[in-house]
């Protein structure tokens, strides 16, 4: 182990604490975490962002899954929503990207409004968003399963992109049925992206599934260890009938478990502002709690269906603390780590590190 590998190590192992602190204290993110570990190998927001910095290219397209329409309102959630607002901008800035948010046709109008927030212009036109800098695109994809793989088949032929990822999107479980987090049938409610998702895995596309239950896109990939101790997501769990629980069968090559899949995104975006020594890449608090703002009033609604600025109960004091502290942790490594630079190869000489691989 050298120098360079022993900070990120490091920093990646604080952004992967951060996005799972539990203000809520009863625990499900580290359960998710203690599996979604195990089965990655090292600290997820990193690895994931390494990806990505391997693969995407100036101009490259890349689809960005996202949108939970939740009960009683029928209306969709603001996690997953705005943090794949935020990632847009940060695959813009990080790599030249082309960033094109897929999702319910309820999402669509809410993320056009949005869009001026984090900086970009906003087409429904794909070929407009390749053409035009500072741009991103927002697609509605069908909630009719039926037609989910001609639509899939159609946007692939059209636009192939060079990544996926999916944030806080409904997956179905090995019935074909999309649940709510309590084990309701939501299937009618839900666009079918999964469909598109694994459509996209089959023809070797990068993909990174960000979810913080169980019940969103990819987190099949650790369903044993999910099913043994989250509840409702096991065979007969859930309260709607089909007796399949909550977890989504689909997989994925890499996944991102967080206490709010909102924070598992930030935690990615600030790898890649590590990574590329760039902190303008990871947003500030004040865009953070704008668009929190913007996005209430456009009718997203937080998991309790208030209509306040929340994301899955936490308001905008703790969203922007929790990007805060990744900004800090980041930022010191990136500009300021060498007031601590003559610890570092006495601690590597150490041993601790190197025996924990």
């Amino acid at each position: 182990m050298n120098r360079k590998e022993l900070e990120k190590r490091n920093v990646a192992e604080n952004l992967d604490a951060l996005m799972n602190l539990d203000p809520r204290g009863y625990g499900v993110c580290r359960i998710l975490y203690a599996g979604s570990r195990s089965a990655m190998g090292e600290p997820l927001a990193m690895a994931a962002a390494e990806r990505l910095c391997e693969t995407v290219k100036d101009g490259d397209l890349v689809y960005i899954l996202t949108g939970f329409i939740l009960l009683p309102h029928k209306d969709p959630e603001m996690d997953g929503m705005v943090s794949s607002l935020l990632l847009a901008r940060s695959l813009v800035l990080a790599f030249g990207a082309k960033p094109v948010i897929v999702c319910p046709e309820e999402c669509v109008e809410p993320v056009k409004k949005c869009a001026g927030v984090v900086g970009l212009h906003i087409y429904e036109d794909v070929d407009a968003v390749r053409e035009f800098p500072h741009s991103m695109g927002v697609l509605s994809f069908t909630k009719n399963s039926l037609r989910a793989k001609i639509d899939g088949e159609w946007l692939m032929e059209k636009a192939l992109p060079s990544a996926v990822i999916s944030v806080e999107a409904p997956g179905a479980n090995c019935y074909g049925i999309y649940h709510n987090a309590v084990g309701k049938d939501v299937s009618d409610l839900e666009a079918k992206s999964d469909i598109l998702w694994e459509m996209l895995r089959k023809k070797g596309i990068l993909n990174i599934a960000i979810g913080d239950l169980g019940n969103e896109i990819g987190m099949g990939t650790i369903g044993e260890h999910i099913t043994r101790y989250v509840p409702f997501t096991g065979k007969g769990e859930c309260i709607c009938g089909c007796k399949g629980g909550i977890l989504a069968a689909s997989r994925a090559d890499h996944v991102i478990t967080a206490t709010c899949s909102d924070w598992g995104c930030y935690a990615l975006m600030a790898a890649l502002a590590y990574l590329k020594r760039d902190m303008e890449i990871l947003h500030r608090e004040e865009m953070e709690g704008e668009l929190m703002r913007a996005a209430s009033r456009c009718g997203l609604v937080d998991m309790t269906g208030s209509l306040l600025p929340g994301i899955d109960g936490f308001d905008i004091a703790l969203n922007t603390g929790i990007v805060s502290l990744m900004r800090q942790c980041t930022t010191y490594a990136v500009c300021c780590s060498y007031h601590s630079e003559h610890w570092f190869q006495p601690v590597i000489e150490k041993g601790f590190f190197k025996e924990r691989g």
